[in-house]
């Protein structure tokens, strides 16, 4: 099936990286995933507070930043880790997909990063990427690794509220961004390397029947972040391609978000005080890009929950 190309919406640069916190140079995390490059940041994770301030994760440099309204930057904590995507547990911690630690809890005030899930079974992880909480208070994140086509041997977990850890998909070539529909009913993963998001419908909370909600093609990259508006349209961050793509709960192209810097748009979160704004990772430049939907956007206070 084929559809007309979607309308295309424009983003402005709401804020950069500034430089005093820009120091390019080789680390572990880059020269596995990055060919060796000197990086200065590799921005992800944005998830707003109560009062609209937005935190983004920093990975290769383990950081966690506060932006204001303003867009002024401030430097929350920096640790030994990894930290990808991350939503807020309460109004005063932070829960962190860790790729380096595994699930990690960060306390705002103080900074202070302590590990939540650290094993499977007494077997690490291959590597954490993003999460969400249902509307109950589960936990789902994708364990992500360097799997792709070659070792399709990513997996999705559930960590409910009364403390079990259950496997609801393996064999997944990365998964990477997920979403919990707003009625559980829907599990939702993007899949970067086959181009996809899938989608499983959930059965007291375990995924059954998954199939291809979404395919999408080119880029450097895939299908990274994911969001939801309230009447159930999904958002997708397509990282190497510069875009983000919104479609209906169908999986109907509605709109092209296209990139006014760099390429990495890697993930994206709604505004809580202005719903119809979404604000965007962009990874090659370090930049916080921004765009206008004619939708009304995310619930109050964005925690994934």
């Amino acid at each position: 099936m084929f559809f007309a190309p979607p309308p295309i919406v424009s983003t402005e640069i709401f804020t950069t990286l500034p430089e005093m916190f820009r120091t390019p140079r080789r680390t572990r995390w880059a020269d596995v995933n990055r060919s060796g490059q000197e990086v200065h940041s590799f921005l992800e994770g944005p998830c707003f507070d109560r009062q609209g301030s937005l935190y983004v994760t920093d990975i290769p440099y383990g950081r966690i930043f506060r932006i204001s309204r303003a867009g002024t930057w401030e430097l929350v904590t920096e640790y030994d880790g990894w930290p990808n995507g991350m939503k807020f547990f309460n109004e005063s911690q932070i829960v962190i997909a860790d790729y380096k630690n595994g699930i990690m809890l960060l306390d705002i005030a103080t900074g202070h990063v302590t590990p939540l899930l650290q094993d499977y079974r007494s077997e690490g992880f291959k590597g954490v990427n993003d999460l969400v909480f249902a509307a109950n208070g589960d936990l789902y994140f994708t364990d992500q690794g360097q799997s792709g086509l070659q070792d399709p041997s990513g997996r999705v977990f559930r960590y409910s509220k009364d403390g079990r850890l259950d496997c609801l998909l393996s064999n997944v070539p990365s998964p990477n961004g997920i979403l919990i529909s707003k009625d559980m009913s829907s599990l939702f993963v993007a899949v970067t390397r086959t181009q996809q998001i899938w989608r499983a419908p959930l059965h007291d909370g375990v995924a059954t029947k998954v199939g291809v909600f979404l395919q999408l093609h080119g880029g450097m990259g895939g299908p990274d972040g994911l969001a939801q508006s309230d009447e159930g349209e999904i958002l997708v961050a397509h990282t190497g391609f510069g875009s983000i793509w919104h479609v209906s709960r169908y999986g109907e192209p509605l709109h092209r978000i296209v990139s006014s810097a760099g390429i990495s748009t890697t993930n994206l979160a709604f505004d809580p005080l202005n719903p119809s704004t979404v604000y965007i990772t962009e990874s090659q430049s370090g930049s916080i890009l921004r765009a206008e939907l004619p939708i009304r956007g995310a619930e109050l206070f964005d925690s994934g929950r």
